[in-house]
């Protein structure tokens, strides 16, 4: 049944992709994907791939735009290599934020790369907790959306007591995303309401709606970039009676001073998944839990593979 399904990966997250073959009980495909001195990247499929159902696990996380140009060449060679099906599985998605035309002349970049990846001869995208759900509709191939959401709610009830939890939203824009979870713990909702001021990195917390006095708040947001946005509305709720803060995002950019705004908050805990690696300094925060996408991942592209539904794994 499985025989002519084969997982490959660039250089993004090769930890997950050995994670996920294994889960799928699939080798990992061979393929070389390396630079050469001129900075030009160089992509080989070392195996037969004719008529083959293809999936290649590429985050496009730091460095963006060389795993994007990973991920697209290993496209093209695949489609080169007479693959039947080339299905990108994108844990996390490049410039998912610049979604919208939201000032005057800007682009929308996160079209852009759907453009670029249809036109590569993508089959299919399976991305994981996009920015935002318009991002499926700048795609003309079908497009799976798969959610972090169980998975943090598999780990929270096993490991906390939510009987006086709070969901919080650090800002309007999440409050679907984190009223979903809410529902889940069956826990009540607050909402952040912020205002940026300028950069992404800064911003000024105006007010929470809802109630957190004496409660434990548990921070939910898609991405975590600086952390800048999440230290301060942490410290609002605790300025506000919340006993303690928690933070649960599914993609743990953490760039720039991000390790110090996280250990300058009160945040006690910050569970993110691992669909971007995590560097051997970041993994020595001891407020940090990463969590496993990998058995989501394997059994999504075995249900593809053999064209069953995967709306099971929203439950």
């Amino acid at each position: 049944m499985f025989s002519r399904l084969k997982i490959f990966t660039g250089n993004a997250n090769v930890e997950l992709a050995n994670e996920v073959a294994k889960y799928a009980g699939i080798p990992l495909g061979d393929a070389e994907v390396f630079k050469f001195s001129n900075d030009n990247i160089f992509v080989k499929i070392n195996e037969n791939v004719r008529g083959a159902d293809t999936f290649i696990l590429q985050p496009t996380c730091y460095p963006v735009n060389d795993n994007l140009m990973e991920l697209l060449i290993m496209i093209d060679a695949l489609k080169r290599a007479s693959a039947r099906n080339i299905n990108c599985v994108i844990p996390s998605f490049g410039y998912a934020r610049s979604d919208k035309k939201d000032q005057p002349r800007v682009p929308i970049t996160a079209k852009l790369v759907a453009d670029l990846l249809t036109t590569a001869g993508a089959s299919r995208v399976i991305a994981m907790d996009l920015h935002s759900d318009q991002i499926q509709g700048f795609f003309n191939i079908p497009v799976d959306h798969l959610y972090s959401a169980p998975i943090f709610v598999r780990y929270l009830t096993a490991n906390h007591d939510l009987s006086n939890a709070v969901v919080v939203s650090p800002d309007t824009g999440g409050t679907a995303r984190a009223r979903a979870i809410a529902k889940r713990l069956n826990c009540s909702l607050a909402i952040g309401d912020k205002r940026r001021l300028g950069n992404d990195d800064k911003a000024e917390v105006l007010n929470i709606i809802g109630d957190v006095e004496n409660k434990t708040a548990i921070l939910y947001d898609d991405i975590i970039d600086t952390g800048g946005s999440l230290a301060k509305m942490s410290k609002a709720l605790m300025d506000r009676g919340a006993k303690k803060v928690y933070a649960a995002c599914a993609h743990g950019v953490l760039s720039g001073n991000a390790i110090e705004n996280l250990e300058g908050s009160p945040i006690e805990k910050l569970y993110i998944t691992n669909s971007i690696p995590l560097s051997p300094e970041k993994k020595k925060c001891k407020k940090i839990v990463q969590l496993s996408i990998a058995e989501l991942l394997a059994i999504a592209i075995k249900k593809i593979h053999i064209e069953e539904s995967l709306s099971n794994l929203f439950r």
